[in-house]
Formats: structure tokens, C-alpha cells, sequence
């Protein structure tokens, strides 16, 4: 069983100083930490390196220096599962097929696993299951022709959203168990 803690828009240090305590600790708890962009400064990606020894997936985010050593993309398999992280950059309206576009594209071939895109971006709590691709039948080779959304809104409380936030995921044999923590 593996414990991902999934993060994003920290914004630290132009919203808030320092990320809350709890976030801090469910980080340490976890094997493995997804952050969806948005860290807004070098000194918070180092801080999430230190935090997660190095056990870290992000993604830059849209105000993240653009020298940040962070792709857009990245996928993280784990025991059955594929997470694919983008910030999710661009207007809300279209925020979610722009992020179920790009777990399509990331997965590819890999799409018959349990698929899970994780982005950021809005500040606002998304977990969510959607159609693969309904162009195809589920029976072709994806698992159910599902993926599951998730967007763990602001960890600091970062406006619009009025509470700190986060998901802890667990994966076993194929499995993804999503639960929300908020401060």
C-alpha cells in the first residue's frame, strides 16, 4: 500500500508565509507527494523536495518562475495506477476537458490502467469520475473508459477558496482510495 499526499497552489510566499502545519505533516506521513503547480518560488519547490526526500511529482504552474527545475507534464505509475499532473493553466470554464485532454495524451498506450489526472489551477476541489474518451467502447482496452479528476484546491487557503485543502490518495493492487483533508 502507498500513500500519496496530492497538493497544489501553495503560493507560498505571496499569499501565505509558510505552508500550515497539518499539510506539513500529512507530507511527512506520506511515500510519496504529487504538488499540481503554483509553488510561486524557488524556496517553497525546496522546501517540498526537503519535506518529501526527494519522493516528489510536480508540475510547474502558471505563476512559478519559468526556470523552476519542474515540467508541465509528468505521470507517476504506481502499483497498478497512472497519475497523470498538469497544472491545468487557462480559463475555468474549459478547465476540466483541458486536463482530461492531457491525461489522454500523457497515458497513451498506458490507458487500460486506472487512470487519475490530478491538476491544480482553480483552487477548487474537484474529485470526479469522466468518460476516457466516448468515442470508444469501454471494452477497448480501457479500464472501464474512466478517469478519475482531481484537483485538491489551494493547500494555504489561497483565494478564491476559503479553506486550506488537500487529498491523501492510497494505492493498493490497482486501487485508489481519495480522501480530503482540509485545516
Amino acid at each position: 500500500m502507498t500513500r500519496i499526499a496530492i497538493v497544489s497552489d501553495t503560493h507560498v510566499p505571496t499569499r501565505e508565509p509558510e505552508l500550515p502545519a497539518w499539510v506539513v505533516t500529512e507530507i511527512e506521513a506520506a511515500d510519496h507527494t504529487i504538488h499540481a503547480g503554483d509553488f510561486e518560488s524557488f524556496g517553497a519547490y525546496e522546501q517540498f523536495v526537503d519535506l518529501t526526500g526527494g519522493e516528489l511529482t510536480a508540475v510547474r504552474g502558471n505563476v512559478d518562475p519559468a526556470t523552476l527545475d519542474a515540467p508541465t507534464t509528468a505521470t507517476l505509475e504506481v502499483d497498478g495506477v497512472t497519475f497523470v499532473v498538469t497544472h491545468g493553466d487557462g480559463s475555468s470554464g474549459d478547465w476540466r476537458e483541458r486536463v482530461v485532454e492531457t491525461a489522454r495524451e500523457k497515458a497513451g498506450a498506458e490507458a487500460d490502467t486506472n487512470l487519475v489526472a490530478v491538476a491544480g489551477h482553480t483552487h477548487a476541489v474537484v474529485d470526479e469520475t469522466v468518460a476516457f474518451d466516448e468515442s470508444r467502447p469501454a471494452d477497448e482496452g480501457r479500464a472501464a473508459g474512466r478517469i478519475r479528476v482531481l484537483n485538491p484546491g489551494s493547500a494555504t487557503g489561497a483565494a478564491p477558496t476559503t479553506r486550506e485543502t488537500m487529498f491523501v490518495a492510497t494505492v493498493a493492487d490497482g486501487d485508489v482510495t481519495v480522501e480530503l483533508r482540509t485545516g
